[in-house]
């Protein structure tokens, strides 16, 4: 038994789980948290769940952040459930520890939580389908429809600021301007391009602050790869990775998605002539995201769907960009210059975004009728 597999069963023995430990394995997507299956023999049956040390450099108040965590997925089963569907499918289960709790300190300072794992689902890193494309856009959409009307005033800000692209770009200047590790004279090129879209970038939140649209329950990491997908049929079954569960637009759900599920290519693409939006696969995924929630939109919220897509695509380049100026130290990097490549290809989509935006719009608005 090597040292992690023994800080695993540590971890495991203060949670409640009924059973004999089996074994693990190391999950590596993700760039944030340290994350495990686990499996346990119960009744002479292999049951899994989902294990994971919770990066407190980035969630620096964790407990809040379960709190969020916990009350929605409560929410959401409690709306399944009153159906008459189970909800052990559609959403995620936290287990207690043995304290009560939903997640345990180790004496070293280590934040670690655990989960069941929903049967027969599989994570997909991109949405290489249409279909996966559309039900992406609908597993996001269905998560805030059905949080329509939770008191988004109950919930944590477990990340301050977070697509306060405003303050993304006031980090972004100071990275600049710090240099901390000697690398801005490198990237002069890829810094005035995104100082080139800071107005257009900008314009969401600036909407926000004069109270044109409305905060919602927003996801905010709206991934593919944070759906989970029937693995037979491939139709969406819960949307997963709630750590940024917080107030938000829907602009932002909807843009943060596209930057993935609408490029041609992965976030790290190093050909930047491969970069493109895909129209096919955005408008799958708008189709499936408004479709659900084109009834409570407001009609600032539609105007302003495809506008979410530029801003988030930017407001992630520079977040890329700055912690690659400061020396990788926020993002999970597997090789040196992997945020700075990250960067890059966020700069191309973004720009590309721009040139093709009234089309995205007009898209946007079709579903929305």
């Amino acid at each position: 038994m090597n040292v992690k597999e023994t800080k695993v069963i540590e971890v495991l023995s203060r949670f409640a789980i009924v059973g004999e430990y089996s074994h693990f394995e190391v999950l590596q997507s993700g760039h944030i948290n340290e994350t495990y299956r686990v499996y346990f023999i119960r009744n002479g049956e292999l049951k899994d769940y989902i294990l994971q040390r919770v990066n407190t450099y980035v969630f620096k108040d964790p407990v809040a952040m379960m709190e969020n965590i916990v009350n929605v997925t409560e929410y959401i089963r409690a709306k399944i459930k009153a159906t008459g569907v189970s909800a052990k499918r559609f959403v995620l289960h936290y287990q207690k520890a043995k304290d009560g709790n939903y997640y345990t300190w180790l004496e070293d300072g280590e934040f670690w939580r655990c989960c069941r794992f929903i049967d027969d689902s599989i994570s997909l890193l991109e949405a290489d389908t249409v279909k996966v494309a559309e039900e992406s856009g609908r597993a996001f959409g269905r998560f805030q429809k059905y949080l329509s009307d939770y008191p988004v005033k109950d919930l944590h800000i477990v990340i301050p600021h977070f697509h306060n692209t405003v303050n993304r770009y006031d980090i972004f200047k100071k990275a600049i301007k710090d240099d901390l590790v000697g690398r801005r004279e490198s990237v002069l090129g890829e810094i005035d391009g995104y100082l080139a879209l800071e107005e257009a970038a900008t314009k969401l939140y600036k909407l926000q602050c004069r109270g044109e649209l409305p905060l919602r329950v927003t996801h905010n990491d709206t991934k593919t790869s944070n759906v989970l997908f029937d693995a037979h049929t491939h139709e969406h079954l819960s949307v997963i990775d709630l750590d940024t569960v917080m107030p938000g637009l829907v602009a932002c759900d909807f843009g943060d998605a596209i930057r993935i599920v609408g490029s041609t290519c992965g976030e790290d693409e190093t050909n930047l002539n491969k970069i493109a939006v895909d129209m096919e696969k955005y408008e799958a995924f708008t189709k499936g995201f408004v479709g659900e929630l084109k009834s409570m939109m407001t009609k600032k919220e539609v105007e302003t769907l495809a506008l979410g897509a530029l801003a988030m695509t930017v407001e992630c380049g520079i977040r890329f960009l700055s912690d690659y100026l400061d020396g990788d130290k926020y993002f999970r990097v597997h090789y040196e210059q992997q945020n700075l490549d990250r960067a890059r290809c966020h700069l191309v989509l973004a720009q590309k975004m721009l040139e093709k935006l009234d089309e995205m719009q007009q898209i946007v608005e079709k579903y929305a009728k």
